[in-house]
């Protein structure tokens, strides 16, 4: 069944497609600390702080005849800041990158399989999941499931001393950045605040021309931490050396990308995002690459921003070095988009956010799931489920959790395998007790079809019953068909090009081998660990729609 895409993907392509037809053969301008625009500013100006580089616009001496001497990432930019690897205290990069190596070396990184479209693609960076105990983060219609950090109250059991030394190290690294970002958000705020009047802040035409100080006016302390509760933290690494099919940048000519074009996604609104860069020593030999490559050199890691499909502004390639950090504050990650270009040598970066949680927890998903047993009796000696109440708005609730808990949750979980096993078993309690609540969902949909089909029931009130839950059935129907088909696929491993994927050894179309099969297909770590719950996700759609004398009747 080919799926249809959202309106919202619709809009992102036409989008896309239009910038693309504008610019025909033509790359848009953007720049690197080489070109002079990149640091252009005034005397009364500073750009180095003791704190380390700054992107902020320092605007406590300006006024409006010095608008026109502000560099376009004051202007453009300006809630983006780059601390530098020497502003980080020395004992706790060593902590950091250490945990980084410790948790390669375990193998608890892996690549993740995410739906674009309607395809599975197997993204080129690994990621680990650390936060929160029982939060989770959904990216691209894939759920990540956190190894959690040994915050207080936490029972996580850790597979090896590292691991948990690891998560440690993230959670005081985590702790860090929130301190730093509170006090970067404090400064800005207090600098837009008095300057409110002279110096603009230019977004993209499609986001309305506000600032901090608007965004802050009224809010206290407290309201900023929030904006910086950093609850979990997405880990990435990539070795670019390994990964020979990347994809270009498509509108400045930056060259290859390890991550596209995004916003990140589910976060809480306005929200800040801290990422720490640890770019390894790579290898002496020079890049391959045009040495000719407009502004940015390809052998060092680069942050790649743009305002939102704006062909106007220039985009800034800011280079990453070891140790460096930087922070996108208060709507930066909903005006503007960002990517990551690989250079080199391998690179590990921690990624702090505040994920939106209110439909992510554990706790969120069992209150859920003992809301829609409510209605459920206990079992009777025949193992068969009665239902407390026929009313449709309760019975299509109930239907509608039964859908979350199983496509949300379960099988968001047992598709990815064993992989949350390399780390800790804190998960593996959870979504057992969340598959026996399943069962019990099940028991009661089927209770509902008897009651339908049962000889004697008033029509009406099967027309009324039908009428409620009928779209939620073919809803899990069609789901149910398509991470089978997905099930199947990947275990075949057959999904996508290898242009963008590197999830199987198939041929190309020339007959040449994908680039994964002379590595060895089974030295990739998401194949070992690919052993997902068969028996549960076989689960096929378990009943029949049709339409007799007009009425909807399950068989």
């Amino acid at each position: 069944m080919k799926r249809t895409p959202t309106a919202e993907e619709r809009e992102r392509e036409a989008k896309k497609l239009r910038l693309l037809e504008e610019l025909e053969d033509t790359w848009l301008p953007y720049l690197t600390p080489k070109d002079d625009e990149f640091y252009q500013q005034d005397t009364s100006l500073t750009l180095l702080q003791p704190r380390g580089l700054s992107l902020l616009p320092l605007l406590c001496t300006c006024s409006t005849s010095l608008v026109p001497e502000l560099s376009q990432w004051q202007l453009k930019y300006p809630k983006l800041i780059l601390r530098e690897a020497g502003s980080v205290p020395e004992g706790l990069h060593k902590e950091v990158q250490e945990a980084f190596l410790a948790l390669h070396k375990h193998g608890c990184l892996f690549r993740d399989l995410v739906r674009i479209q309607g395809k599975d693609l197997l993204t080129p960076v690994s990621r680990l999941l650390i936060g929160n105990p029982g939060c989770t983060y959904k990216y691209l219609n894939t759920r990540l499931f956190t190894v959690p950090w040994p915050v207080k109250g936490s029972d996580a059991k850790y597979n090896e001393a590292e691991i948990g030394a690891a998560c440690q190290t993230f959670l005081k690294l985590n702790d860090y950045l929130q301190i730093e970002t509170i006090q970067a958000l404090e400064e800005l705020a207090a600098k837009e605040k008095a300057n409110i009047d002279t110096v603009p802040v230019c977004i993209g035409p499609d986001f309305p021309r506000v600032g901090m100080g608007s965004s802050f006016d009224g809010h206290d302390e407290v309201d900023r931490k929030s904006r910086a509760a950093y609850n979990l933290t997405l880990l990435n690494f990539m070795d670019p050396q390994k990964m020979p099919y990347l994809k270009e940048e498509p509108y400045f000519g930056m060259g290859k990308m390890a991550v596209s074009w995004h916003h990140d996604e589910n976060l809480v609104d306005r929200s800040a995002v801290a990422v720490y860069n640890y770019s390894c020593e790579g290898p002496e030999e020079e890049s391959e690459d045009d040495p000719q490559l407009e502004g940015r050199d390809p052998d060092v890691w680069h942050v790649g921003f743009k305002i939102s499909w704006d062909i106007e502004t220039p985009g800034l390639a800011i280079p990453l070095h070891q140790g460096d950090c930087y922070f996108m504050l208060d709507d930066l990650n909903a005006t503007h988009q960002h990517c990551v270009l690989a250079g080199l040598p391998p690179r590990f970066s921690s990624t702090h956010r505040v994920a939106e949680c209110s439909t992510g927890t554990l706790d969120y998903i069992l209150q859920r799931c003992q809301l829609a047993l409510q209605n459920v009796r206990d079992e009777a000696d025949s193992g068969e489920v009665s239902l407390k109440s026929l009313e449709p708005a309760v019975l299509k609730q109930g239907e509608e959790i039964h859908n979350e808990v199983e496509f949300e949750w379960l099988r968001q979980f047992w598709f990815q395998g064993n992989r949350y096993k390399k780390c800790t078993d804190w998960w593996c309690q959870p979504m057992t007790q969340l598959e026996e609540l399943w069962k019990k969902m099940e028991g009661a949909t089927h209770a509902v079809l008897r009651e339908v089909r049962r000889e004697g029931a008033p029509v009406e009130q099967s027309s009324d019953i039908l009428t409620a839950i009928l779209a939620v059935l073919t809803t899990r129907q069609n789901l149910r068909r398509e991470w089978h088909a997905r099930l199947v696929l990947s275990r075949n491993g057959i999904c996508c090009s290898w242009k963008t994927t590197a999830l199987c050894g198939q041929a190309r179309p020339e007959g040449r081998s994908h680039p994964s099969h002379r590595r060895g297909l089974e030295k990739d770590a998401w194949y070992r660990c690919f052993q997902p719950k068969v028996a549960f996700l076989n689960v096929v759609p378990s009943f029949v729609v049709t339409i007799h004398d007009g009425l909807c009747v399950c068989i």
